[in-house]
């Protein structure tokens, strides 16, 4: 997760230990050295201990392990030679971002900042009100499409790319994780909410990559593949940039 531009950087950073580039600490995903010597995900960042930082795909990660540069750079990063990799860490790590994903749509729905339904979404999206728009894997491209060309034209952004986000979830997972029936398409109207849901569900959206995603929505920059190592996906949501 590389920052080429060298811009300013808001709130906490850190440095990838693959990488050393340096990132907001949000958007990384930290690991912690257990008493068995073994390395565990700690995506919430709550561990007691020191913390090693990465900011790489799935891929990448898998790419370093055989060749050690995982492993050597957790050992200085530890100040330890009795670090033990699991060739099974990038799974706990990708299953560890998606219940964190799931676990922040869960109280957002709780607390009523989420919109279902496509009706009341479209509603949301052409009174100017919708800040961030998701769409399960298996949602219709129609749908999406239309929800879509609502939220362009309550934004008053008629002609531009603007349009959700399909998430690597079917919508029994999501249906599941809100609590409710039937989710194909998730509106969020609060900012605060988008901000939050943008940084859970953009950290795990970077590191699974593109294959994941069955995509119905035709450009790749909304999850149909991921955008390359110099940026990390982030939900669409609307912002200042765009109002």
């Amino acid at each position: 997760m590389r920052n080429p531009d060298h811009e300013a950087i808001d709130g906490p950073t850190r440095s990838c230990i693959l990488t050393r580039d340096r990132a907001p600490q949000h958007a990384l995903v930290r690991l912690v050295l257990g008493p068995d010597g073994q390395v565990y995900p700690d995506v919430r960042a709550k561990a007691p201990g020191r913390g090693a930082w990465i900011g790489v795909t799935r891929g990448e990660l898998e790419q370093a392990l055989p060749k050690g540069r995982l492993r050597g750079a957790l050992a200085r990063a530890f100040k330890s030679n009795d670090v033990q990799v699991s060739d099974t860490l990038p799974a706990a790590i990708q299953a560890a971002l998606e219940k964190n994903a799931l676990d922040r749509l869960g109280l957002e729905a709780r607390a009523g900042t989420l919109l279902t339904g496509a009706e009341r979404i479209e509603n949301a999206a052409r009174s100017g009100q919708l800040r961030a728009l998701y769409h399960a894997a298996d949602a219709s491209a129609d749908g999406a499409r239309k929800l879509a060309q609502a939220w362009r034209v309550g934004s008053e952004r008629e002609g531009s790319d603007l349009k959700g986000l399909v998430l690597a979830l079917p919508r029994p997972i999501l249906s599941l994780a809100l609590g409710r029936e039937n989710v194909v398409h998730i509106g969020v109207t609060d900012r605060a909410a988008a901000d939050r849901l943008g940084e859970a569900l953009g950290r795990w959206l970077h590191f699974i990559g593109p294959d994941p995603i069955p995509a119905p929505c035709e450009t790749a920059s909304q999850g149909a593949s991921a955008p390359g190592p110099d940026r990390m996906p982030t939900a669409v949501t609307m912002n200042e940039e765009f109002e």
